[in-house]
Parts: C-alpha cells; sequence; structure tokens
C-alpha cells in the first residue's frame, strides 16, 4: 500500500521539478521555432514507438517484456534530457520546449497507445485496460504538478531561482529510488531477463540517438537543434514508465511491466554519455 501511494507521490513531485524549471515563453517557442518542435514532436511521439515496435518483433523476449518495452517508448523524454542536451552541444530551448510540449501530450497518447500495445503483445493475457482512467491518473500525477510547478515559477520568480536546483536534486534521488525499487520488488525476473533487456535497450538507444539527429539533418535543421532531437528520442522518463506499468496492473506493488523502464533507468546514462559526444563531433 506504501508503494502505491509512493510511487504516484513521487512522479507527480519529478513533474513538478519538471515545470519548476519551465516559462510561459518556453511554451510560446513552438511558434518562434515551429519545424523543430514540430520535428521532435512528431519523431518522439510516433518514431520512437515505432522504432521499439521493430526491435521487439524481431526479439524472443517474453510477452510481458516486450509489453514493458513499449510502455517505456510511449514515454516523453526524461527530466534530465535538457541538461544532456546542453552537454552534447544541442539548443537547450527547443530540448525544454519538446520536453514540456511532449510531457503534457502523454496524457493522451499514452492511453491510446497502451491499449494497443496490451492487445499485440499480451493478447488474451492482457489485463483489462481503462484508458480513461490511466488517462484521468496521468493527468493527476504529470500535467496537473506541471502546470502547478510553471505557475509558482511564474509568481515567485526569485524564489523559484533560488530553489530551482534543490527541487531537480530531489527529483533526481526520487528517480533513483523509483528505478531501484522497482528492480528490488522485480529483481528474481529482473535477473532472468537482463541477458536478453539489457542488449535490447542500449540498441534501441543507440538507433534512436542516430535515428533523431541525420532525420533532423536531412530536414534541414541545424547541428544543435538535431543534436538536441537525438537527446529527445534517445531520453525516455523511465520513472513515468514505472508508474504507467503500475497503473496498468492495478494489482499493488511494481508489475514485472515496469522491469525494461527500471533496467532502461540506468542503461540509458551508459549509452548517452558517450553517444552524445561522438554524435557531436560527427554533427556538432
Amino acid at each position: 500500500m506504501l508503494i502505491d501511494v509512493a510511487l504516484p507521490l513521487s512522479l507527480a513531485i519529478i513533474m513538478f521539478s519538471l515545470g519548476f524549471g519551465l516559462t510561459f515563453s518556453d511554451f510560446g517557442r513552438v511558434l518562434t521555432m515551429p519545424k523543430a518542435v514540430i520535428v521532435g514532436v512528431l519523431l518522439q511521439v510516433m518514431a520512437v514507438p515505432a522504432v521499439a515496435y521493430l526491435m521487439v518483433s524481431f526479439t524472443s523476449l517474453p510477452p510481458a517484456m516486450a509489453f514493458g518495452v513499449m510502455l517505456l517508448s510511449f514515454c516523453p523524454g526524461g527530466v534530465t534530457s535538457s541538461i544532456l542536451t546542453k552537454l552534447a552541444g544541442g539548443t537547450v530551448a527547443l530540448s525544454i520546449t519538446l520536453t514540456a510540449v511532449v510531457s503534457l501530450l502523454s496524457v493522451v497518447t499514452v492511453p491510446a497507445l497502451v491499449g494497443w500495445a496490451a492487445t499485440t503483445f499480451l493478447g488474451g493475457d492482457a489485463p483489462v485496460i481503462n484508458v480513461t482512467a490511466i488517462g484521468m491518473s496521468m493527468f493527476v500525477i504529470t500535467a496537473i504538478p506541471v502546470a502547478i510547478g510553471v505557475l509558482l515559477r511564474f509568481v515567485a520568480p526569485t524564489f523559484a531561482n533560488t530553489n530551482e536546483r534543490r527541487v531537480s536534486a530531489v527529483a533526481l534521488v526520487l528517480f533513483v529510488v523509483i528505478v531501484m525499487a522497482a528492480l528490488a520488488t522485480n529483481w528474481d525476473m529482473f535477473v532472468a531477463n537482463i541477458g536478453g533487456l539489457g542488449p535490447i535497450l542500449m540498441t534501441l538507444n543507440v538507433v534512436l540517438l542516430i535515428a533523431g539527429v541525420v532525420v533532423a539533418r536531412t530536414l534541414g535543421l541545424s547541428g544543435p537543434d538535431g543534436l538536441c532531437i537525438s537527446v529527445e528520442m534517445g531520453v525516455q522518463n523511465a520513472a513515468l514508465g514505472i508508474a504507467v506499468a503500475g497503473l496498468i496492473a492495478q494489482t499493488g506493488g511494481i508489475p514485472e511491466y515496469a522491469i525494461p523502464a527500471a533496467v532502461y533507468g540506468i542503461t540509458m546514462y551508459l549509452v548517452t554519455l558517450p553517444g552524445m559526444f561522438i554524435l557531436r563531433k560527427i554533427f556538432g
């Protein structure tokens, strides 16, 4: 029961930290750099799940693990994507805007895609999925905290500037706790599947990083914009993936569907940190 409360509450705090670092002008950037934003949003919402689907379709992952990989692919960029974008030499303002926009869109896109993925990968073993309930739950634990964070920064900018790093630090700690809790809860299953999951998730990460920058450059976007979109595609919100798995299972605790997101919460740094420096040398 404790984890059923702690998990969504932790995610809400993480999403609040995202909103706490945003201003209304970050959303207004959709109008000032429309091409880059549209390309970034479409790639993240459509291309990431498509690539994940192709990859898991050609593997022998157990259905629950394959479903978990798909859940992860439906999630927006992580709360650290802007930091990684900066390290990669990408356009930080675009990263912030994409994370904000796709995070809010996920309230609609994630529930819609979850139903399809459950039927496709779990078949008759799929739990009864209430898409409306999942959408409402995501609205409460993602959109509302982001909105509160943005409004608080608007009404108290000095307070926000003073405490933004503290809030981000708390969010990072909670992210680590969520990942570790998901692994500990399903430790035996994690050990049994890490050999298959690890390479698939790391390969997915590499493919998305490369695809993001290549597609962006092919469509005429600048090097920094392409590097930003690369990171946004390659870095998913693992904490949200774990939380969505919990919303789907509705059995209490953290279900097996959450294992891919938990593993990815670790492997994404192993891939993205060196990967973005290589891409920066090539495309920067």
